[in-house]
């Protein structure tokens, strides 16, 4: 017996090394993994390098590696014996073999992470093909492996009361071992047999969206059942501020200033004009909808976005009359709430895309919101479907604004509804868990459902699309991949995986009657998210869209003149050619969550976003495209140049902040001494320091000239609430600070010294203003702002003019200063609900905007002359 005591903290995890046990791997929370010689027992290397402490370790299968994850989510790994740190790429990492694997992170395991809870534990069995996992929920899944993307499928089971701290399988991996933390317990389940059915057990149910009947779980269909449409016309604050707002805090002036009037007016000739992207083709989440044509060259036309701008809440749904007497009618519909504001009923609006003439405005009856339309073959009628728990389906003859008739359409969501392309009086309704055939009889409308009969393969499971063919045919696309082929309301077969994964998007060509499905499926040689088939769906064409990147989601399809517009999950619009297949990619934009970063280069019209997808982007203004994107791995909150356009710097959720080149993209630098949300990042005028504000109410100092070690050099305390937006001064030797109690401070740079004196405050001349607070800018803030918050502002580098985000959405233009409360202004409208950030660019020629809830798939550029008098 020999023991060893080398660490005071916790001993987190502790492992033999494959080859006769000769090595013996011990983690703790010290941040340190020591490696001891079994044989001689003696303490032989040490892995050092971790941030945080430790809390798994593998060895690879040659004894000569181990993999290490750490409390910050680093996976790192490390040489044994002697613990030198290695530096392996993806590709490198794929091809190891690991003796054991515990890890939860990495690129294998990037799907096994939910959005709320957090992973504690995983074990992968030996044929390395099923991994399972422990959270904080109490919940144990089963995941095959590698488990890449987001939100990859699994299988759930219930036991435990709390935190599952611990999971193995035993060693034929029949058994799975389960240890509880709060509840103490230790579980010992039975991996049934292959082929073997599970029976429905009261302790355990499959995960939360994986039922057999139910043709597979997909997190995509899962998030999408899942959406709650709540109204953001009147939103409250994106931020969790506290104090008292700027123009209700009570300042006694000194009797000298008590005479002064500020006059501001702004020239009438001030305008911006809005640029949407949006997801598909055929959906928006923006209170405005954009037009952009097609070209017969192989780029977008430029310079011809129009708007429609009569909707006042997200778009939800977005619809074209194909019949030729009503060519250029698009009908939107929007969500709304009648049941606390009455007046804001969700509606359907139809209108001209030429003019942009309002022909019709449908007051609907659904309680949350509309969320699909569809004409009819004539183009007269109209359908529409509810988001409310019964699911209405409506039909209306839109040119008289009136309801034909109404009814529940289901219990589950509906996600499509069309009308037969020959006919006015049936369509189908496909959803979850059910597809309905439906016939307009007089007033009434009656409806028949499927049956799947004999036919093999078939089972009842999640529709997501329809199409439609010749002799009565219907197709229909499913969750796991088949698509269904009905005669009337018969199944008659099924076309097996036409793609990989859900099937989410059907479109059927009228004139030759050849159908293009979207879905999830990585590119291959065979196959693609994007088919073209013929008119029995017998013989399909694969579409590799070439886009620099695989594009493995498509949400929407759409064909004509030897075309096909592609939507894809991830905010992109591409036209691909049926002849040579060539892909152009039109439209650009972030995916899930908000846009929180914004930043303009100091000379040239680029700029970068940042946002919670992970990502930072960056973008050409003259020519309205992206040039290129960084992915980062976590959720980036907060970007700025340094003032030499040399480098760029991104502050992180985690708390860790980067420094990259611009010119290669490559890292310069990175450092994580906070463990909460970076807020604001800001370089110093003189290139030396780089200030970073986080959740932890600090701002932190870097020096840069000191190297890419960024060793910290002071630290502002004493801040109430956290850090919303930082400016240096043009000296760079004093910041300012807008924290979430509503209060503005001035420090000394590095030191971090509160500044007190207003002689001395008044001195100073600030490189930037991006503050919210502050006497100089008290008229931003409206009367109604009791709920919601003036977000973001920016000064522009000339010093005349000033425009602000806000809760409501709008962005408005002032004067600056405005001194005086409720300052005359200019607003326009562009986002549906709450702007994160604005900025000006080098030259004061463009506003550039971010929104929060709307930027999942939007991202604005306004274009704004601001001429103030």
């Amino acid at each position: 017996m020999v023991t060893f005591h080398h660490r005071r903290e916790l001993i987190s995890d502790i492992c033999f090394s494959q080859d006769a046990g000769k090595y013996l791997a011990v983690a703790s929370y010290d941040s340190f993994v020591d490696i001891y010689n079994v044989l001689t027992s003696k303490r032989v290397g040490i892995c050092k390098g971790a941030s945080s402490y430790i809390t798994h370790i593998d060895w690879d299968a040659r004894g000569k590696l181990l993999q290490v994850n750490t409390g910050a989510k680093e996976q790192l790994f490390f040489e044994a014996p002697r613990g030198r740190k290695q530096n392996i790429s993806v590709a490198e990492f794929e091809k190891l073999d690991w003796a054991s694997w515990t890890s939860v992170l990495g690129p294998t395991c990037e799907g096994i992470w939910p959005t709320l809870s957090f992973v504690n534990t995983a074990s992968l069995t030996k044929d390395r093909k099923l991994l399972a996992t422990g959270d904080d929920f109490g919940f144990l899944k089963l995941f095959s492996f590698p488990s890449r993307g987001q939100f990859a499928k699994f299988k759930k089971y219930v036991g435990h009361s709390t935190n599952v701290t611990n999971v193995r399988w035993s060693n034929d991996d029949t058994m799975l071992l389960s240890a509880g933390g709060a509840d103490t317990a230790l579980m010992i389940w039975t991996r049934e047999p292959t082929g073997h059915k599970e029976s429905k057990a009261v302790d355990s149910e499959e995960s939360d969206n994986d039922t057999e009947e139910d043709g597979g779980y997909d997190s995509d269909v899962a998030r999408e059942k899942a959406v709650d449409y709540v109204t953001k016309i009147y939103s409250a604050s994106i931020r969790n501020m506290s104090g008292t707002k700027p123009h209700l805090q009570h300042k006694e002036l000194p009797v000298e200033e008590r005479s002064l009037c500020w006059n501001t007016c702004l020239d009438t000739e001030a305008s911006i004009v809005a640029t949407t992207c949006i997801t598909s083709t055929t959906a928006l989440t923006s209170s405005s909808t954009r037009l952009l044509p097609w070209s017969s060259r192989a780029c977008p036309l430029v310079g011809t976005q129009s708007f429609y701008l009569e909707h006042t809440d997200d778009i939800l749904c977005l619809t074209v009359n194909q019949h030729p007497k009503y060519q250029n009618i698009i009908a939107t519909g929007q969500i709304g709430d009648i049941t606390d504001m009455p007046g804001l009923a969700p509606s359907i609006h139809v209108w001209d895309a030429m003019t942009k003439q309002t022909l019709s405005i449908l007051r609907c009856s659904h309680a949350k919101g509309v969320s699909y339309i569809n004409f009819s073959a004539t183009g007269k009628l109209l359908l529409s479907v509810g988001v409310e728990p019964e699911h209405a389906i409506t039909v209306w003859r839109w040119q008289e604004g009136t309801k034909v008739t109404s009814k529940g359409g289901h219990t589950e969501r509906i996600f499509v509804v069309e009308f037969r392309p020959d006919s006015d009086t049936q369509f189908v309704s496909v959803g979850i868990k059910h597809i309905k055939f439906w016939t307009l009889v007089g007033g009434s409308l009656m409806y028949k459902k499927g049956v799947i009969g004999s036919v093999e393969d078939g089972r009842i499971q999640t529709m997501l699309s329809v199409a439609f063919g010749a002799n009565n045919l219907t197709f229909t696309g499913a969750i796991n991949g088949d698509v269904y082929v009905w005669r009337e309301h018969f199944l008659v077969r099924v076309v097996a995986k036409a793609h990989s994964g859900p099937v989410f998007t059907m479109y059927t060509t009228l004139r030759d009657g050849l159908i293009v499905t979207g879905g999830k499926e990585r590119p291959t040689k065979e196959g693609g998210a994007v088919k073209l088939w013929d008119q029995e769906m017998k013989r399909c064409r694969a579409f590799q869209l070439e886009t620099g990147q695989p594009v493995e989601n498509v949400r929407s399809v759409c064909r004509g003149k030897g075309k096909i517009l592609v939507g894809t999950k991830d905010g992109e619009i591409i036209e691909v050619g049926e002849k040579n297949a060539a892909s152009n990619t039109m439209i650009n934009g972030h995916t899930q969550g908000g846009i929180w970063g914004l930043a303009t280069h100091p000379f040239k019209d680029v700029f970068i976003s940042a946002s919670d997808d992970g990502t930072i982007r960056i973008w050409d203004l003259a020519d309205k495209k992206l040039l290129n994107k960084v992915s980062l791995g976590h959720p980036a909150k907060c970007t700025s140049y340094s003032p030499n356009g040399e480098m760029v710097s991104i502050g992180m959720e985690n708390g860790e902040f980067i420094v990259l080149l611009v010119n290669s993209l490559t890292v310069w630098g990175k450092k994580r001494d906070r463990s909460v949300t970076i807020q604001d990042i800001r370089f110093s005028p003189d290139n030396r320091f780089l200030a970073v504000g986080s959740v932890e109410s600090a701002v932190d100092f870097y020096d840069l000239s000191l190297g890419p070690a960024l060793n910290r050099i002071g630290y502002c305390k004493d801040i109430p609430g956290f850090v919303i937006q930082i400016d240096f001064s043009a000296d760079s030797k004093h910041i300012q600070v807008s924290t979430s109690t509503y209060t503005r401070q001035v420090h000394e740079v590095p030191s971090g010294k509160v500044v007190t004196e207003p002689l001395v405050i008044e001195r100073i001349t600030w490189a930037t203003w991006t503050s919210i607070l502050g006497d100089e800018v008290l008229g931003v803030w409206p009367r109604n702002a009791e709920k919601a918050d003036v977000n973001c502002a920016c000064v522009s580098h000339a010093g005349l003019n000033m425009v602000t985000g806000d809760d409501f959405g709008l962005i408005k233009l002032f004067d600056f200063p405005c001194s005086e409360k409720f300052a005359k202004h200019k607003r326009y409208f562009g986002h549906s609900a709450h702007v994160t950030n604005v900025r000006f660019s080098c030259d004061d020629k463009y506003v550039i905007s971010a929104g929060g809830s709307d930027c999942r798939r939007q991202l604005m550029l306004s274009h704004a002359h601001c001429r103030a008098r």
